[in-house]
């Protein structure tokens, strides 16, 4: 072999070397999984469902890592979690399987059904988490401990919450932080009517919402169709009664959910304790603006009502109250997920954020009040709450039922899922045209109408008083463009929200009852008040 020969027989077998080496790393990255997919809360309750179905029997729960959008999905093995992963979900190998975990809950309903406790379960530990409130100790806190610790430390864990587990209906109406009807319909005078969470203006089709007695409140509410025709798309104002306004019955105060239909017919959903409260349910404390008939009340087991309007023609809008003068429009229902970010609207602390933290939770509130198959979340909530709208952008979630703690401290609040009450009550999401209906802002009861904002139950007449109450002091004379009381609606107003056209005929802001047929009013009462502090940290 010569020397050039022997070259090339070298440098064949450096290739043929080479090629050993490269291809099989070729072959490793071919057989890597796909990039797990970023999704919508939507497009990931999907995906879950069918790889729930896929996986039946093996399936041990899901959750959604909301910081980068991966639908995370436990599995029992390895060639599970490969399958999961092949279709962009995150594949986590776990211990306890679903059916375990429920088998495990009903352990606990069966031998530990103690007042002040809640369990549910948590995907992200693959565990079911217990919370016992501060009412439990002694010979309750030893039954839980024995019952809990039969089940092992791979199964379930034990946290304590300085709260006490209740309900949020309120038994005072006047107690309304953010805005309840009490003052925006009868004690226009100390906040300058309807704040944050809708009180009467945004809980009746005429009182004054978010602007009360300020005189450019009611022109907001319901005063220029062009500018506020837009309600119902999210942004606008509301002209009658959306998810969080308050409403009383009796000797309760809550908050309207979601506005729906019923064979064509308006309806609202709300708690079911708080249709246990009261048959009938009207905008304010006195009963002077009625709003609709208990049809269908379920509590305790689950925790909603259906009510329908007295008013058979009334075309609600479907959407929440935003606190700020806007609301957010609402076209579906959806069902949670742990890791969905969630917003609560109610009438008592107006609106809050939070996360859904577990699933099929159970709460004893006690005297016998056990509620199943509820939504966990570390949203605050209040007294006066109840009912209110648990929301994620344009989708109804939850309606409040009770929890610990407050929106000072945190805690947490537990929900009846929205698609439960509707497939029970066959309702629908949604219950009219929105702005421009019946009860939309230049409809029959526009600001212009006989219930407008000026009108005789308006934050200008009828109980909020025609000259202290009214347009003179608590409208844009005093309080108009100044600040509310803090107590009542949770800071300042912003004039600048909102602002109707003065030319369709501006009132005197200095005059006492307003003429109820003059149609827009002064701008300078402006905007909502501020829904106040954020959401309250989990004490977990």
């Amino acid at each position: 072999m010569n020397k050039r020969t022997g070259a090339i027989a070298g440098a064949a077998a450096v290739a043929i070397a080479g090629a050993a080496i490269l291809l099989p790393n070729a072959n490793a990255s071919q057989d890597q999984p796909a990039a797990p997919k970023t999704l919508s809360a939507h497009s990931a309750t999907q995906l879950a469902a069918s790889l729930k179905a896929d996986l039946g029997d093996q399936s041990a729960g899901w959750y959604l890592d909301s910081g980068n959008g991966h639908l995370v999905m436990n599995v029992l093995s390895k060639d599970d979690a490969a399958s999961v992963a092949a279709k962009g979900a995150v594949a986590k190998v776990v211990q306890n399987s679903m059916t375990a975990l429920k088998a495990g809950a009903k352990t606990l309903r069966d031998n530990a059904s103690i007042p002040g406790t809640a369990w549910s379960i948590d995907p992200k530990t693959n565990k079911i988490v217990v919370v016992a409130d501060r009412t439990v100790t002694g010979a309750k806190m030893a039954t839980l401990t024995k019952t809990t610790g039969g089940m092992g430390a791979g199964m379930v864990t034990v946290k304590r919450s300085q709260g006490e587990f209740k309900r949020y209906d309120g038994g005072e109406a006047g107690s309304a932080a953010g805005g309840g009807a009490g003052q925006a319909a009868g004690g226009a005078g100390d906040s300058g009517g309807a704040a944050a969470a809708g009180g009467a203006g945004n809980a009746a089709s005429g009182g004054a919402a978010n602007g009360g007695a300020g005189s450019g409140g009611g022109g907001q509410a319901a005063g220029g169709a062009g500018d506020a025709g837009g309600a119902g798309d999210g942004g606008g104002q509301a002209a009658g009664p959306v998810g969080g306004s308050a409403i009383f019955g009796g000797n309760a105060r809550c908050s309207l959910g979601f506005n729906v239909t019923v064979k064509g017919a308006p309806a609202f959903l709300t708690a079911g304790h708080c249709g246990n409260d009261s048959k009938t349910w009207t905008a304010d404390q006195g009963g002077s603006q009625p709003l609709g008939t208990v049809a269908d009340s379920k509590f305790p087991k689950t925790d909603f009502a259906l009510v329908k309007y007295d008013d058979a023609g009334a075309k609600p809008e479907s959407s929440v109250d935003l606190g700020n003068g806007s609301t957010q429009k609402i076209t579906k229902a959806a069902e949670a997920a742990v890791g969905m970010k969630v917003q609560r609207s109610g009438s008592t602390t107006g609106v809050h954020d939070g996360t859904v933290t577990g699933l099929d939770a159970t709460v004893n509130y006690g005297n016998g009040d056990i509620v199943n198959g509820l939504i966990q979340t570390d949203v605050c909530a209040e007294p006066g709450d109840s009912g209110g709208s648990m929301f994620s952008g344009d989708s109804a979630v939850g309606l409040t039922s009770g929890g610990s703690g407050d929106c000072t401290q945190g805690g947490e609040t537990f929900f009846q899922p929205v698609t439960d009450a509707l497939k029970a009550t066959k309702a629908e999401i949604g219950a009219g045209d929105g702005a421009g209906g019946n009860n939309g802002a230049g409809g029959a009861n526009g600001a212009g109408g006989a219930n407008g904002a000026g009108g005789a139950n308006g934050a200008g007449g009828g109980d909020a008083g025609a000259g202290n109450a009214g347009a003179g002091s608590a409208g844009a004379g005093s309080a108009g463009a100044g600040s509310q009381d803090p107590g009542a609606a949770g800071g300042a107003q912003d004039p600048g929200t909102g602002t109707e056209d003065p030319g369709a005929g501006a009132q005197d802001p200095g005059t006492g009852a307003q003429d109820p047929g003059t149609g827009a009013q002064d701008p300078g009462a402006g905007g909502s008040a501020d829904p106040g502090a954020g959401s309250g940290d989990s004490l977990n």
